[in-house]
């Protein structure tokens, strides 16, 4: 053992054993000269240095803690199993550590709890989509999916792509529309509803019109559909979407209205080519062939293609004002009345090709089929300057001098008139 202290040089090194191990102390300086060890197995066991037992084993940050039990209280709001809570908080403590996460603010820390429940439900194939997860947090769905971006870059998991009918179930529930909270008439099941909501989604996207498009808004026009035509009687099918909302307890969105007018001109195109249907097929009248169209969707879309690519004048048989310009709704009325605001303001819009791309098929994507005129520029004739303009008493003012402005122009005129 040494008997010299490395800090003073002294020899009066006594031990002390007042605590459980004994150590070797400087009298002078008070230098711990050496420490007690401490040994696995008293037997045969390795010497382990007080100072890398476990008693001195680093401590989860406050942070970290509060960040756990806001995981686990999101879980249990959303009322996930415990194989998801258990996912969520191993991702949670494992992108916690990380450069990109350790040194933020406690809201995007929010974030990041959300994003690993996000990831495990995901994982397990539990229905929980992003906007859901962007309300607990308290946040917008484009800055929880930047920080989910990074956080699946962190953990070095694959995300799983989640298809829109994955999500039908989930949003089904949130529509009150049981026999206990409207009437018999408007009552619904959410499992009839949720069958017809997927074959009318499965629907939309074959035809373009998921591709690209945030889900909740088709969702809420497909289950709008989905009541109507499940039961089209005359009650359901004069109550509008807007009223439709106010009985299911849900908050309309705008853009809802425009898909829906996208997926019943989809079906108005499949349900002209139905054979017994005894009256011409409007966006009115088409939710009561709904099902039949949906049962024979693969036939039907088959034939349609055949007959438009028969047909002499396709972009005619695309604009005919008696078939798909009759009703409430069409995006071909819209479309047309935009033609006329841009052929009154001469715009050339008539010759993009992406307008002839998009008539040249059936079914096309919404953004192709009716894309947005730009607007003519408007060229202001060049005015010429010569200096001798008028001045207006408006702007007299700027070219007048103050006082002190006068006095600082003399003395700068003074200060150059030196140097010369």
């Amino acid at each position: 053992m040494t008997s010299t202290c490395s800090n003073c040089g002294s020899t009066n090194v006594v031990e002390d054993d007042l605590y459980a191990q004994n150590q070797f102390v400087c009298a002078d300086c008070g230098l711990v000269v050496s420490e007690g060890i401490l040994t696995s197995n008293p037997a045969e066991g390795t010497d382990v240095s007080y100072a890398f037992t476990s008693a001195v084993t680093k401590k989860p940050c406050l942070n970290l803690k509060k960040g756990l039990l806001r995981v686990q209280a999101i879980c249990r709001t959303l009322r996930l199993n415990q194989e998801i809570e258990e996912h969520s908080i191993k991702f949670f403590k494992q992108a916690y550590q990380h450069e990109k996460f350790i040194n933020v603010l406690n809201t995007k820390k929010d974030i990041l709890g959300g994003c690993c429940i996000l990831l495990s439900c995901r994982l397990l194939n539990w229905p929980v989509s992003m906007g859901t997860i962007a309300c607990m947090v308290d946040s917008d769905a484009m800055t929880v999916a930047g920080v989910y971006q990074d956080m699946v870059e962190v953990v070095n998991v694959t995300s799983p792509f989640v298809s829109i009918t994955t999500l039908i179930e989930a949003h089904c529930v949130e529509y009150k529309l049981g026999s206990d909270c409207v009437g018999e008439e408007f009552a619904e099941s959410t499992k009839s509803l949720t069958k017809r909501t997927e074959a009318l989604l499965e629907l939309a996207a074959d035809t373009w019109i998921v591709t690209g498009r945030k889900p909740v808004f088709i969702m809420m026009a497909a289950v709008y559909l989905a009541w109507q035509s499940l039961k089209p009687t005359r009650n359901r099918l004069k109550l509008s979407l807007s009223k439709f909302c106010k009985l299911a307890r849900v908050n309309k969105l705008s853009m809802a209205l425009t898909r829906l007018a996208e997926i019943k001109e989809v079906l108005v195109k499949l349900g002209r080519e139905i054979p017994w249907a005894r009256q011409p097929v409007t966006p009115d009248n088409v939710v009561e062939l709904v099902e039949d169209i949906l049962k024979h969707r693969a036939s039907l879309h088959f034939k349609a293609l055949r007959s438009f690519t028969d047909s002499s004048d396709p972009e005619d048989r695309l604009e005919k004002p008696s078939e798909l310009d009759h009703g409430k709704g069409s995006l071909c009325s819209v479309a047309e009345s935009e033609e006329d605001v841009e052929k009154s303001e001469g715009t050339s819009s008539s010759t993009d090709p992406r307008c002839k791309w998009g008539k040249r098929l059936l079914f096309a994507p919404p953004c192709v089929a009716h894309p947005k005129k730009k607007r003519a520029e408007q060229q202001h004739p060049l005015v010429e300057v010569t200096g001798d303009e008028e001045i207006s008493d408006s702007e007299i003012d700027s070219y007048i001098r103050t006082p002190q402005e006068i006095r600082d122009f003399a003395r700068a005129q003074k200060v150059l008139n030196q140097q010369k």
